[in-house]
């Protein structure tokens, strides 16, 4: 009996029964057999090793270290796996006593948790001992052997060593799953429970180093106890991690947190947490966003509107969110009536549409809000402004019948487009589709994903699939985009629902004067201003373009006999709308110039005895140094073009 599989060309290869996927390596050629890491079935969508057996009719494809795209993170994920148990090898080598967890490679790395005995502790102090062990366990290029086992066979193993969070999983697996075998991975001295799939050996781990070391309760329970957490990282080859972390340290350098402070944007205070205190200079730029906002959407057909903050909560059981989101909700009662703090605005705009009598003449209506929801995440959770508690979402519905669809769509894509394009920022579309927890009708659902399908295909714009992914209520399209330095965020999105205006039996009069139900549309573009305004602020590096920032010039007096000169620069300045400052401390003009460029204000305008004479300033661009000496007047007019040109 033979074994047939297809490889990426779809060229046939067969194989003898049994064979794994270092045979079918092997069969391809010898390179291939060396390089091999793991074997990935596309069509069931798992990684398996190398010397797992492979399925008849199986699709396959070989993960090496020079594997393309998502089959390269496949393949760096088996070695960052693999580099987590090499951890726990030195771990448990330099720490007798020590008790391990769990190990898994997340993105962008790994890490490994653990109890060490009392009195015991381990810092970043620590991790080049602990990495001249690992370095030795990679050497020697020890291979990862999997055996299954009896789950009795482990239990005592695990008891015996007195692994107590190996015990717990293997229980909780037989309880929960009904398992009898589970699955241990060795490499040299170290045999671990684990499910795999790891690469064949140490020595495919090119390059790793040790991170940081946290806090961890076990199974992210506040009652049990707390391990310590090890992280790090891995990659094929030593200049890969080169560059990793330099981008890591240009990120902490990038901090929206740090700059926050540095700049005086905005903070934090545990008398309300999760919710940003906004400084004048922080204020600056929201407002700026915020003009940009009701300028755009005005040009484009929205009206703004604005709703309450606190809803009986039965709105929110008839719009679905009771179900999908009261464990994240805050509540509150009013005479005796339950009451909770909106998670979303949409419920909101539905009562304003459904105020009125709709006719088919008065669609598409579109309303926007800079709405305030509130959700309660995770203390745990919260960073920064990425992720807060008080929310305010750049958000919109558009209530539309079924032939506006596709137009109402690409609309806003190119709204988005619009936007994102102020920030250079490289929009990439992903369509996601029904989720498990849903509501509304499959036939429901059939309607709304072709429809986003179809505007996609009509645009003729580039997108990924994103099975099960769609919100509660409909399919979304969601705008992804790359900052400065390579992160990717998600920003927009754009959703088609129809369960909504079913929920709360929505009509519009059509030209027949019968009763149609409208289809509702949930668009926002920034996403959040605060989240918004944290990415730019790491994208920027905290140095705005010259209509978002806080000041816009300052002008530097040399000595005290350029002072009043100096001041009707700045004057000038301000009455054609610009934001600008007059620095006039009795310190050095470089000192002066050192300040202004620590506060990132992009235009210096230095004023000594020429400038004054010529009625000029010596202008100074942040982070470019001298750009020459220019009339007030002209730097007038240059500022005032560049900020209204949101350039």
């Amino acid at each position: 009996m033979r074994v047939k599989v297809s490889l990426p060309d779809g060229t046939a290869l067969e194989l003898a029964d049994g064979a794994t996927g270092a045979d079918a390596a092997a069969a391809i050629g010898p390179g291939l057999a060396k390089a091999a890491l793991g074997v990935y079935l596309p069509g069931e969508q798992v990684v398996q090793d190398l010397g797992a057996p492979l399925r008849d009719g199986s699709a396959i494809r070989i993960l090496t270290a020079r594997s393309n795209g998502e089959d390269r993170e496949r393949a760096l994920w088996l070695v960052r796996h693999d580099a987590a148990h090499v951890l726990a090898t030195a771990v448990m080598e330099l720490y007798p006593g020590v008790k391990i967890s769990i190990g898994p490679p997340i993105e962008n790395g790994f890490y490994y948790d653990f109890e060490f005995p009392d009195g015991v502790t381990v810092s970043d102090a620590d991790f080049e001992r602990i990495e001249q062990r690992m370095r030795e366990h990679i050497a020697a290029d020890e291979p990862f052997e999997r055996e299954d086992v009896p789950v009795a066979a482990a239990l005592e193993r695990f008891r015996g060593e007195g692994q107590d969070y190996k015990v717990e999983l293997i229980e909780d697996l037989v309880r929960d799953q009904g398992v009898e075998t589970v699955s241990l991975y060795r490499n040299g001295p170290f045999t671990d429970l684990c499910r795999g799939p790891h690469g064949p050996d140490t020595g495919d781990i090119g390059a790793f180093k040790l991170q940081s070391v946290a806090g961890a309760y076990w199974r992210g329970d506040a009652s049990r106890t707390m391990l310590t957490r090890i992280y790090g990282t891995a990659f094929f080859r030593q200049k890969e991690l080169e560059e990793y972390l330099r981008l890591l340290e240009e990120a902490r350098a990038r901090d929206h947190r740090k700059l926050g402070r540095e700049l005086g944007l905005f903070f934090f205070s545990e008398l309300s947490p999760g919710s940003p205190f906004w400084q004048p200079n922080g204020m600056v730029i929201w407002n700026e966003l915020t003009g940009l906002w009701r300028d755009e959407n005005l040009r484009r057909g929205y009206r703004e509107v604005r709703t309450p903050i606190i809803y009986d909560v039965d709105l929110f059981k008839r719009s679905g969110h009771w179900d999908k989101y009261r464990d994240n909700m805050y509540f509150t009662e009013v005479e005796g009536r339950p009451m909770g703090l909106k998670p979303m605005n949409c419920p909101a705009h539905i009562q304003i549409y459904a105020n009125e009598r709709r006719s088919y003449r008065d669609l598409p209506i579109r309303y926007s809000e800079a709405g305030l929801v509130h959700r309660h995440e995770p203390s745990g959770t919260l960073h920064g402004l990425l992720r807060v508690r008080h929310i305010t979402q750049d958000d919109a519905h558009i209530f539309c019948t079924e032939d506006q669809i596709e137009d109402e769509v690409i609309r806003c894509l190119d709204f988005g487009f619009h936007i994102y394009e102020l920030f250079d920022f490289e929009p990439r579309l992903e369509l996601s589709t029904r989720p498990e927890n849903r509501i509304g009708t499959d036939e429901m659902w059939d309607r709304a994903e072709a429809a986003l399908s179809r505007a996609l295909q009509r645009r003729g714009l580039d997108y990924e699939l994103n099975p099960g992914d769609g919100a509660f209520y409909g399919p979304k399209i969601d705008l992804h985009m790359t900052d400065s330095i390579g992160r990717s965020w998600q920003l927009g999105t754009v959703q088609l629902d129809y369960a909504m205006p079913e929920r709360f039996e929505l009509t519009y009069t059509g030209a027949d004067n019968a009763d149609h139900r409208p289809v509702m549309i949930h668009r926002a573009l920034l996403g959040s201003f605060e989240r918004f305004i944290g990415i730019l602020i790491e994208h920027y590096a905290g140095e705005f373009p010259l209509w978002l920032a806080p000041v816009q010039a300052i002008t530097l007096p040399i000595a005290d006999r350029h002072v009043e000169d100096a001041h009707q620069v700045t004057e000038r300045l301000r009455a054609a709308g610009l934001r600008a400052e007059l620095d006039d401390r009795t310190e050095s003009v470089g000192r002066k110039i050192r300040d202004a460029e620590l506060r990132k204000i992009p235009f210096m305008l230095v004023l000594g005895d020429r400038e004054a004479d010529q009625q000029a300033v010596a202008v100074r661009r942040h982070g470019q140094g001298d750009a020459g000496v220019v009339p007030v007047t002209d730097v007038v007019t240059l500022l005032e073009q560049e900020a209204r040109a949101r350039r």
